[in-house]
C-alpha cells in the first residue's frame, strides 16, 4: 500500500477529474476550473472526444489532448497569431516546471517499512497543443478519428499555407496523476486573480480569498492566501489557514455549477506584465467638454448639412447618410454616423481591390480609391464627411478626442492594444489621426503607438493640442 505525503489542500482528489468521486470546489472539477482560467481570457478548450459545445462567444480555441491541463502565458504566442493569421498554431510545449519529487510511505497495514522519493513524471511523452479561431477548426478536432497519431491527422486536414508551428515554455500537467491535478490546482490560485470572471458563484469576503455565497467564514479566522472555500463549508476561528490551499465543496452541499456567459466576459490576465493592461489617464471634466465641444460643432456647422446633403444627393443619389458598426468602451457596438462619401454597396468591390491595399495590419487604405463619389472627395479632403459623428458624441457612444473607432475585426489583431484603446470613448479626432506619417510599412505600428501613447497620457492639453492640429490640417485643405 502507497500512501501520498506532502502539501495538501482540504481534500485532495483521488481519482482522475472527469469521474463523480472527483471532489469540486463551487461545483466545478479540478478540469472545470482549469477550463474556466481560459475562458477569462475568451479562450475555450477544446479536448479531442470530448463532447461539448464550441462556443460563438470564444475569441480562441485552445486544442488539447484528454486528460491535459495546460498552462502557459498566452503573450508569448498571441502576437505571432495575430499578425501572421493563421487558421492554426501547433505548439510544442516545453514543460519549464523543475523535476520534481513526493515523499510517499509505503506500509504493510499499519506498520510503515519504507519512505520512497517519487519524482514526477507528466506521462506526455509528445506534448503538443493548438490554438485556432476557427470554429470548424475546433469541431475537426474534437471529432477526430481514433488514433496514435492525432496531430498529424489534424495537420493532413488543414493547407500548409494556412497552419504555423510555434514553440511554447508551458506547465503541463497530467490529469491522470491526483498529485499533478492538486499541483495544477495551486497555480491556477496563485495566478487567477479574478475567479468570478467566470464563476458567478465565487465571491471574495477579503483580499486573496474566494468563497462559495454560502460558506460561513468567522472573522477572526487568520488566513493567509490564496485560499479558495467551497460550498456548504464554515470555517470557525481557530487554527490560521495558510494557502494555497483548496476547501472543496462540504459533501452533500456541493453548488451546481452556472455556465459561462461568454459575451459579458471581461479578458483576463494571468498577472503577466506582458498582459497587463495599459493604465488609462482619465481627464477630469471630459464629457462635460464632450458634450459642450459638440453642440457648438453642430450649431456652427448645421448650415453645412443641407448643402452637403443636396450634393451628394445628386452625385450618386440617396442615402445620404452612412452607418458602420463600430466598438466604443467595454467593446459595446454603435452606429458611427458619417455623411457617405463612397458609391453604394462599396463593401461588396472591397475584396478585387485587396492587392491595392497600400496600409499594413487591418486598415484599408487607397490613394485614389474608385470606391469614392466626386463629393467624397471633397468632403474627405475638407473632413466633413465625419461631422455627423459629434451626434455620436452626444449619445455617449464617442468623445471629441480618442483613438479612431474601429470595428470589432480591427480590434482583434493586437490584444494589449485592443484592451487599451477600448477602454476609453473613441475620438472623432485623435494622436493617430494628427501624427500619422503614412510611411510605407508603419502604418498599423503608428497606430498603435500613438492609441497607447494616447490612452496611457491623456491630459487637457494634449486633448487642446490635438484640437488645434485638427482645425489647421483642415485650414491646410482649404488652400
Amino acid at each position: 500500500m502507497t500512501t501520498a505525503l506532502g502539501p495538501t489542500s482540504a481534500a485532495e482528489p483521488t481519482t482522475a477529474a472527469d469521474e463523480p468521486a472527483t471532489p469540486t470546489i463551487w461545483g466545478l472539477s479540478p478540469r472545470q476550473i482549469h477550463d474556466r482560467l481560459w475562458a477569462a481570457l475568451g479562450i475555450q478548450v477544446v479536448r479531442r472526444h470530448e463532447r461539448s459545445e464550441i462556443v460563438a462567444g470564444a475569441e480562441l480555441f485552445l486544442l488539447c489532448d484528454e486528460g491535459t491541463l495546460i498552462l502557459f502565458r498566452p503573450a508569448q504566442v498571441l502576437d505571432t497569431l495575430y499578425w501572421l493569421a493563421p487558421e492554426l498554431m501547433i505548439l510544442r510545449i516545453k514543460d519549464t516546471r523543475p523535476r520534481g519529487y513526493r515523499e510517499e510511505a509505503v506500509t504493510e497495514g499499519d506498520v510503515l517499512v519504507r519512505f520512497e522519493r517519487v519524482y514526477r513524471d507528466s506521462g506526455l511523452r509528445s506534448p503538443r497543443v493548438a490554438l485556432t479561431p476557427d470554429r470548424g477548426i475546433a469541431r475537426l478536432w474534437q471529432n477526430a478519428p481514433e488514433g496514435r497519431a492525432p496531430w498529424r491527422w489534424l495537420r493532413s486536414q488543414i493547407a500548409p499555407e494556412r497552419r504555423i508551428a510555434r514553440s511554447a515554455s508551458a506547465h503541463m500537467y497530467d490529469e491522470s496523476d491526483p498529485a499533478q491535478v492538486m499541483e495544477c490546482v495551486h497555480e491556477v490560485m496563485r495566478k487567477w486573480e479574478r475567479p468570478d470572471a467566470t464563476i458567478r458563484r465565487a465571491v471574495r469576503p477579503r483580499p486573496e480569498v474566494w468563497a462559495d455565497r454560502s460558506s460561513v467564514i468567522d472573522p477572526e479566522t487568520r488566513i493567509v492566501g490564496p485560499v479558495w472555500v467551497g460550498a456548504g463549508r464554515a470555517i470557525e476561528s481557530g487554527s490560521p489557514i495558510v494557502g494555497p490551499a483548496v476547501l472543496w465543496d462540504a459533501p452533500g452541499a456541493r453548488a451546481e455549477p452556472d455556465t459561462v456567459a461568454w459575451l459579458d466576459i471581461e479578458p483576463a490576465s494571468l498577472r503577466d506584465p506582458e498582459l497587463a493592461p495599459v493604465r488609462t489617464s482619465r481627464v477630469p471634466g471630459k464629457r462635460a467638454f464632450d458634450i459642450a465641444f459638440a453642440l457648438l460643432a453642430l450649431a456652427v456647422t448645421l448650415p453645412l448639412y443641407p448643402i452637403v446633403a443636396l450634393a451628394i444627393w445628386l452625385d450618386d443619389g440617396r442615402p445620404i447618410f452612412f452607418a458602420h458598426r463600430r466598438q466604443t468602451r467595454g467593446g459595446r457596438e454603435f452606429p458611427c454616423l458619417k455623411f457617405r462619401s463612397m458609391k453604394k454597396q462599396a463593401d461588396v468591390g472591397k475584396e478585387d481591390l485587396a492587392e491595392e491595399n497600400q496600409a499594413d495590419g487591418p486598415q484599408f487604405f487607397i490613394a485614389e480609391d474608385p470606391r469614392i463619389t466626386r463629393v467624397g472627395r471633397i468632403i474627405r479632403k475638407l473632413q466633413i464627411d465625419e461631422l455627423p459623428q459629434f451626434v455620436n458624441v452626444l449619445l455617449g457612444h464617442m468623445s471629441v478626442v480618442g483613438p479612431r473607432p474601429s470595428p470589432h475585426a480591427e480590434n482583434q489583431y493586437c490584444p494589449a492594444w485592443r484592451e487599451a484603446r477600448l477602454s476609453v470613448r473613441p475620438g472623432v479626432t485623435g494622436l493617430w489621426q494628427v501624427s500619422r506619417t503614412r510611411e510605407a510599412g508603419l502604418d498599423f505600428q503608428e497606430w498603435i503607438r500613438f492609441d497607447l501613447e494616447y490612452v496611457a497620457g491623456a491630459t487637457w492639453w494634449m486633448d487642446l493640442r490635438i484640437i488645434w492640429r485638427t482645425v489647421a490640417h483642415i485650414i491646410n485643405g482649404l488652400r
